[in-house]
């Protein structure tokens, strides 16, 4: 990497039958880094949100959402990442698939300001907050409501551009009052798509 290194089979037999192999090459060659440049890290460190994607032993896949303050999402070097996990639904579908299979995905997109994505593709691990500060004091410290509990590490494999041409430009909203860490059902959006009460048996009503 970069070159034709990059992508995996089934993006190569493809860019063969659609006749999309001198645009993939070109992009593998002047977008795709195997590590974190400086332009890349600035960007990481002033995101509040990020897509994670994982998936299970079997190829089953999850998407999740995770968000923060600003640098939440810490860069240690620039082969090496690390993004905290707070105390949610107990689920923990993410972190199960990355215990039986590490390959994650993560995007960050800035809908504000410049427009633009990364993608970031790597191995990630879990790691316990109190054994991640002995060897990264420098991570954020935790706040109210949003102490983290574990972290995941990913070792960068793959850090490349999402364009712009069709990310929707967003105005940020004045901060409402939130109650992070919360466990009141209301205050986390209740049963906001029926799930419940159709387990119940209960009559739903479109919104």
């Amino acid at each position: 990497m970069p070159g034709s290194s990059c992508g995996s089979d089934g993006e190569h037999e493809l860019q063969d039958r659609y006749g999309t192999q001198d645009r993939a090459e070109r992009f593998y060659q002047d977008q795709v880094l195997d590590r974190l440049n400086p332009t890349m890290i600035e960007f990481i460190a002033r995101m509040d949100m990020a897509f994670i994607a994982t998936a299970d032993k079997h190829g089953e896949c999850d998407a999740s959402f995770r968000a923060g303050l600003p640098g939440f999402l810490h860069v240690i070097d620039e082969r090496t990442i690390a993004y905290p996990e707070y105390r949610g639904n107990g689920v923990m579908a993410s972190l199960g698939n990355i215990l039986e299979n590490p390959h994650v995905g993560i995007l960050l997109i800035d809908f504000v300001q410049d427009l633009i994505g990364l993608h970031i593709n790597g191995s990630a691990r879990i790691v316990d907050d109190p054994a991640l500060r002995r060897t990264v004091p420098e991570l954020p410290q935790s706040v109210k409501g949003r102490a983290a509990e574990r972290w995941v590490v990913v070792e960068v494999e793959e850090a490349y551009i999402h364009c712009r041409k069709h990310i929707p430009h967003l105005v940020p909203a004045a901060q409402e009052q939130r109650e992070w860490g919360t466990d009141n059902v209301r205050a986390k959006g209740g049963d906001y798509f029926g799930a419940k009460a159709q387990a119940n048996g209960e009559v739903l009503v479109p919104r």
